[in-house]
């Protein structure tokens, strides 16, 4: 479904991602994993057009799309999840949804407001609350859900779970593995634990390049890769 093919990307002169290749399967949730300052972010704003590669090709679904602008490549099917999550605080949470609805010329919409209220009551609880009052993990559930109204078949998450409390991590754990059922996933974390917990397989990214592939047992019972590309000295 995806497909990352020796990109460079660069932040002014700056070089963020140096070559960085990588593949998705439809149906996988893979993580991206690596220290900060990996590119692991900036990985998932080149594919989504926020910074495009200045050299190298991705595709989605058979599309060449780097390059792209933002709001093209989301209408062709992938969904972001930013890490500062980016609500609309002056909107409610009905409205935050609203302003994303899209459905696709031709294709059912499997997600509405109505179908995400049913699923996630919490947000229903809130529907007419405006987003500056959210806390961190009811913004989060938010973020996610409003990326599901432009009817996703590819969702990125960039650290969904960041300074939220575990009891929220769980959840968005949770939400996933739900997910994944249906859509494909890329997402980075800081947590390994997580991320393997959730995920078929891993890529490790160092200084803007993949240096390390294995499927999430794999990558779990082995120790020493973990230590040598993800320990903090």
């Amino acid at each position: 479904m995806l497909e990352v093919d020796d990109i460079h990307t660069y932040y002014g002169e700056s070089l963020a991602l140096q070559g960085l290749n990588f593949s998705v399967n439809e149906g996988e949730t893979v993580c991206l994993l690596g220290r900060n300052g990996a590119g692991k972010s900036t990985t998932l704003k080149s594919i989504m057009g926020l910074t495009p590669p200045r050299y190298g090709r991705i595709t989605f679904d058979g599309h060449s799309i780097a390059g792209t602008p933002a709001h093209r490549i989301a209408r062709l099917g992938i969904g972001y999840v930013p890490e500062d999550r980016r609500i609309f605080p002056g909107l409610t949470v009905r409205e935050n949804l609203e302003v994303a609805e899209y459905r696709r010329p031709g294709e059912p919409q499997a997600w509405t407001i109505e179908r995400i209220f049913d699923e996630y009551t919490m947000l229903a609880e809130l529907a007419h609350q405006d987003g500056a009052t959210l806390s961190g993990g009811q913004q989060q559930m938010l973020t996610v859900a409003r990326s599901l109204m432009i009817q996703p078949r590819l969702l990125l998450l960039d650290e969904p779970n960041e300074g939220l409390a575990p009891v929220i991590v769980q959840q968005i754990g949770r939400l996933i593995d739900e997910l994944g059922r249906n859509t494909t996933i890329v997402f980075t974390d800081q947590s390994v634990h997580f991320a393997l917990r959730h995920a078929q397989r891993a890529f490790i990214l160092e200084k803007g390049k993949v240096v390390h592939e294995a499927s999430s047992e794999t990558l779990r019972n082995d120790p020493e890769t973990q230590d040598r590309y993800l320990s903090v000295a």
